[in-house]
């Protein structure tokens, strides 16, 4: 027999619970890889064909500010899909997100190079990237907004995990394809050749691929409907005109929580995977100041590591689930804070082993499963349903900025400048700001997304 809310155990209003898993977690699958794509042909491929002036460190550092680009971008794309999210409804905003996407990141595929239209070359680049942290601002927050307005009760935490599957998923397929590439195509990154398949044409393809992954998700995405919560809401007379300035006015403590709450997540995982790749792979000293690996070999160790990402993310639903979102994240979080002490030991003797880098690997990854898992349904559930699709996305894409935009970019200078201990500071930093945020949170397992009427979830 169906609820109130239209549900039973297997459908939300006539549709299957599996579809409404798969929407959610496809799309983000396919933005996620684009998104991985970019970040590592940002150290693999446009400093040598984008940013080709100057010495090596400056272009690296140029590419990573265009990959830092799409972060400045992704608040924007949050007010403006959270907007259409929050009046227009879910699915109409994820399937216009979706196709933003597909198409900046289609778009890359074809972009002539430096040294075919001078600066017009990475101008182009640039606005791309701006595109695709626009459409990633609007992708997230639905998301989890759909897997957690169709969730079954007392298991959002675990309906929630499925959309963020879709990172470390996007993260093997996008980082798999590059790699068989470069094999395939003899490409190598100590001493690439200019000339070669790869550098030519055979980094194009991964960012064409996508548009057949796009058709996939918005075949699925089109055959879900609108959430109950939402249609609900609409029906109460609870949407406002200007959901920006209501969730301002009503949630802005929420906002900030939220914000810091995210911090030390982002920040982790662009330091172990961003910046990793490129302190991994540049020359060891005295030519350079990294690890001296291979890159498909480093590209490798990112693979194994991942897994765990994928593999501990349904284990932090669960934990979320039985034990509350801020216990189990403030575990998490603390844990985080210890892993920045082991940048020294494990990085900073220079000669770093492939079995030492692959458990730093590992430690990073399962850490990000961990903190990542719960944040899909933590986020949604701090703000009342007429101002959700836009308070969360908000907090998650500002959290962006200050955690993943610059994280890169300063690892990568203090590495250079100071050492990597000073990285593994700068993450205990950022894991120490997360931490108070959790404290000052309430906990919000409990708390219900069927009403505009809530308890104030700031301390």
């Amino acid at each position: 027999m169906k609820s109130s809310h239209g549900s039973d155990g297997n459908t939300i209003d006539g549709v299957p619970r599996r579809r409404i898993v798969l929407a959610s977690m496809v799309g983000t699958t396919i933005e996620f890889y684009d998104f991985y794509i970019y970040a590592t042909a940002a150290v693999s491929v446009f400093p040598h064909l984008f940013f080709p002036k100057g010495d090596p460190t400056t272009a690296l550092l140029a590419s990573l500010a265009t990959f830092g680009l799409a972060f400045v971008a992704r608040p924007v794309g949050s007010i403006l899909f959270g907007h259409f999210g929050d009046r227009a409804g879910r699915k109409t905003t994820l399937v216009a997100s979706l196709l933003l996407m597909g198409v900046a990141t289609f778009a890359i595929g074809l972009l002539p190079t430096y040294s075919q239209v001078g600066l017009v070359a990475p101008a182009l680049l640039a606005v791309m990237r701006f595109a695709q942290g626009l459409a990633l601002g609007g992708e997230w927050s639905g998301a989890a907004l759909l897997a957690t307005e169709t969730a079954a009760p007392g298991k959002r935490g675990w309906a929630a995990m499925w959309p963020q599957l879709g990172a470390p998923l996007g993260f093997l397929l996008a980082n798999s394809l590059f790699v068989g590439l470069i094999l395939m195509l003899g490409h190598s990154n100590v001493d690439p050749d200019p000339d070669g398949a790869f550098l030519t044409w055979g980094w194009r393809v991964p960012f064409l691929l996508s548009a057949v992954m796009v058709a996939i998700g918005l075949y699925v995405r089109l055959r879900i409907l609108e959430t109950p919560v939402f249609s609900r809401a609409v029906a109460r007379g609870e949407k406002v005109k200007t959901p920006l300035a209501e969730v301002f006015r009503t949630s802005w403590r929420q906002l900030i929580i939220g914000t810091f709450v995210m911090l030390a997540t982002y920040t982790l995982f662009y330091i172990v995977t961003t910046w990793a790749l490129s302190f991994g792979t540049a020359k060891l000293p005295p030519d350079g100041a990294g690890l001296g690996f291979a890159y498909v070999d480093f590209l490798e160790l990112q693979l194994i590591a991942v897994l765990f990402f994928a593999a501990t993310l349904p284990v932090a639903g669960l934990l979320a689930d039985r034990f509350g979102r801020r216990r189990t994240l403030l575990v998490v979080t603390a844990g985080i804070m210890v892993y920045g002490a082991l940048f020294a030991p494990m990085l900073g003797s220079g000669n770093t082993s492939a079995g030492t880098m692959l458990l730093f690997l590992i430690i990073g990854m399962t850490l990000m499963g961990l903190t990542f898992g719960p944040m899909s349904a933590v986020l949604p559930e701090l703000f009342p349903t007429n101002v959700r699709y836009t308070g969360s996305g908000i907090s998650y894409n500002v959290s962006s900025i200050l955690g993943a935009a610059v994280a890169p970019f300063i690892a990568t200078w203090l590495a250079t400048s100071f050492g990597v201990a000073w990285v593994g500071l700068y993450l205990f930093i950022a894991a120490s700001l997360t931490f108070v945020a959790i404290l000052v949170m309430r906990e919000t397992r409990d708390a219900s997304l069927d009403s505009a009427d809530r308890v104030d979830l700031a301390r």
